[in-house]
C-alpha cells in the first residue's frame, strides 16, 4: 500500500471558491480503481492549510492517478485558487494495525 501525506496551502478567504474543484477531485479520486481513501480537510489552527491523505493500493493505480484528466484539471485550477507551498511526501506501507 502507498500512502501520500502532506500539505498544500491556499488564501484562507478562498476556501470557498476552491471548495468545489477540490470536492471534484476527491470525488473523481476516489471513484478510481486502487484508490482506497482520499481526502483534504482544513487544519483548525491555520485555515489556509489543507492537509492531504490519500491511500493506494499499487504503484501502477498511483500512476493512473497521476496520468489522470481530473488531476490535470486539479493542477490548472492552482494559480487562480492561489494553491501554493505544495508539500507531499510518498510512504509505502504494510497493512493496517488497530492501536
Amino acid at each position: 500500500m502507498l500512502l501520500i501525506i502532506g500539505t498544500i496551502r491556499l488564501p484562507a478567504d478562498g476556501l470557498d471558491e476552491a471548495r468545489e474543484a477540490m470536492t471534484a477531485m476527491v470525488l473523481a479520486s476516489r471513484a478510481e480503481p486502487g484508490c482506497i481513501e482520499y481526502g483534504y480537510a482544513q487544519d483548525i489552527l491555520d485555515p489556509g492549510l489543507i492537509h492531504v491523505k490519500e491511500r493506494w493500493a499499487s504503484r501502477a493505480a498511483l500512476e493512473r492517478h497521476f496520468q489522470s484528466d481530473h488531476i490535470a484539471r486539479w493542477r490548472a485550477s492552482w494559480p487562480r485558487l492561489g494553491i501554493s507551498d505544495r508539500s507531499l511526501s510518498l510512504y509505502t506501507a504494510g497493512e493496517p494495525e488497530p492501536i
